[in-house]
């Protein structure tokens, strides 16, 4: 399946699942109240989150003679995108993201430890893939899935709430049983994170793919996932579990039943992908 049909597919399942849970825990008031809460909150971190996670990574811009900027400068002329802002981040964990809530407001950032470990080529496909997030607009994208699920998280805390204080609607006969209710305001959260990062995951795999075609290979950008992969092992970044999506690999790995709630598909399924004959 392409990853833009599973991303759409994603969307809209969550959107189906906030519907459903919405009306059930909290009726139409809840649900218009918790999503346009959600709205108010993600439409301020879809504005001002890339100055907030520059500024909460230390990040340092470079002008055009700084290597990363020209290397930054020539990768977006090949995609077609407007030059963005070039940051630097002060950490030897190999790592690096994108920010920036459309092309003409783009920052790419990569770490003192990125710009030490890969080579010329390696470091192109790296670029690239950020790059490709920006043209595929992933940013706004992310905040669309974080606000819906937000919302049904917000609908299951207020449904708890109100089921504590003996506010549910128990006495409705057409509503939901007590039991139901309980373990939808268990489930719904986790259903609404599992589609959450799989919507990521999905997003990785498209700029992967976008990586490669900027370039017009994928060779550089699989040594480089090698090499970050292994390093950051050794490295650790310091990362707020908050931002860890935006960057090119997850700064702290996940496993067993975690694995299924991580923002990135694992180093060797993006490889095998990038690798696949086109």
């Amino acid at each position: 399946m392409k990853n833009g049909m599973k991303t759409a597919l994603l969307l809209g399942a969550l959107s189906g699942l906030f519907l459903v849970i919405g009306q059930m825990l909290g009726g139409q008031s809840g649900l218009v109240l918790a999503f346009g809460f959600a709205v108010l909150m993600n439409f301020v971190s879809y504005w001002f989150s890339d100055k907030i996670v520059l500024r909460m990574y230390r990040a340092q811009v470079v002008g055009p003679e700084h290597p990363l900027h020209q290397l930054v400068s020539r990768l977006a002329r090949q995609a077609n995108l407007p030059q963005p802002r070039v940051y630097v981040i002060p950490d030897p964990s190999p790592n690096a993201f994108a920010t920036g809530r459309n092309p003409a407001h783009a920052a790419v950032a990569a770490t003192q430890g990125i710009l030490q470990t890969l080579d010329e080529r390696e470091l192109e496909g790296v670029i690239a893939h950020e790059l490709a997030h920006v043209k595929h607009r992933d940013i706004l994208i992310s905040s669309v899935a974080a606000t819906v699920a937000a919302a049904i998280m917000m609908l299951a805390h207020m449904a708890r709430f109100a089921m504590f204080f003996g506010g549910g609607r128990s006495d409705d006969r057409d509503g939901p049983s007590p039991i139901g209710m309980i373990l939808t305001i268990i489930l719904a959260p986790i259903a609404a994170m599992l589609i959450q990062a799989a919507i990521s995951r999905s997003r990785e795999f498209a700029a992967d793919a976008g990586a490669a075609t900027i370039v017009g290979s994928p060779y550089g950008l699989v040594d480089a996932l090698k090499k970050i992969d292994r390093a950051s092992k050794q490295i650790p970044m310091n990362a707020n579990p908050a931002t860890a999506h935006m960057f090119i690999i997850k700064p702290f790995s996940a496993s067993g039943l975690m694995a299924m709630f991580s923002t990135h598909p694992p180093t060797e399924a993006r490889i095998q992908a990038l690798l696949q004959p086109r």
